[in-house]
């Protein structure tokens, strides 16, 4: 009887410190902010060079091109990128398109078009930019007004895509937001502090935004 009643005691005691523990785990969980990633990164990410530019744009399917042969009208056509990446040009056929960006595509069309002309002299230029459609946007998420999903203009910054949202609603978190940015196959998380660039004219960390970056305003925590 004494060890039946014992072991009755052991499990009136141990159930509420269990309970105890999985409220304290509970509550751990939702202190935990999202998690900046290491200085070396940040740096490597906001000191790399501008992405998206018109002198860096990479073709992709659905992309229109026109490609323009100097004194050969009948060579210069405008035609879209198929899914499996490449274009059809006169007298050379199919030509691999996406991946190249426009400068290097007209290069390839022009030793192709050695075979038929005496020094051609090609240029393309992008039409339609379809297959950046996505790529190239910059999104905001979490405790804002409006969450919003835009194409990259140059000249962003975290501001105006913070402010195109609407501001952050009554449970944001400003100081703890974060700027999402793709880098080498990972994303650098990079601690941005919208409550002190607002309303104490701290602009350190109102970076200029990325084509793919996403800011993201969490919530306090209660």
């Amino acid at each position: 009887m004494d060890i039946s009643r014992g072991i009755k005691m052991s499990r009136i005691t141990t159930l509420p410190g269990l309970a105890l523990c999985i409220s304290l785990m509970v509550i751990a969980s939702g202190c935990a902010g999202p998690t900046a990633s290491s200085p070396e990164k940040i740096q490597q990410a906001l000191s790399a060079g501008p992405s998206g530019s018109v002198n860096s744009y990479v073709l992709g399917a659905t992309d229109v091109v026109r490609v323009s042969v100097w004194r050969n009208e009948d060579l210069s056509v405008s035609v879209p990128i198929r899914p499996d990446g490449k274009i059809s040009v006169p007298l050379i056929g199919d030509v691999q398109a996406s991946g190249k960006e426009p400068e290097e595509l007209a290069d390839d069309i022009r030793v192709e078009l050695t075979e038929y002309i005496r020094e051609p002299q090609v240029s393309v230029v992008v039409t339609s930019m379809g297959s950046h459609e996505f790529t190239d946007r910059v999104r905001v998420t979490g405790a804002v007004r409006q969450q919003v999903s835009q194409p990259h203009r140059d000249g962003m910054t975290v501001l105006d895509m913070f402010l195109s949202a609407g501001g952050g609603n009554e449970f944001a978190a400003l100081n703890r937001s974060m700027l999402y940015r793709k880098m080498n196959g990972e994303v650098v998380a990079i601690p941005v502090k919208l409550d002190d660039i607002l309303n104490r004219g701290k602009i350190e960390t109102n970076y200029a935004m990325r084509p793919g970056d996403i800011l993201s305003v969490p919530e306090r925590n209660f």
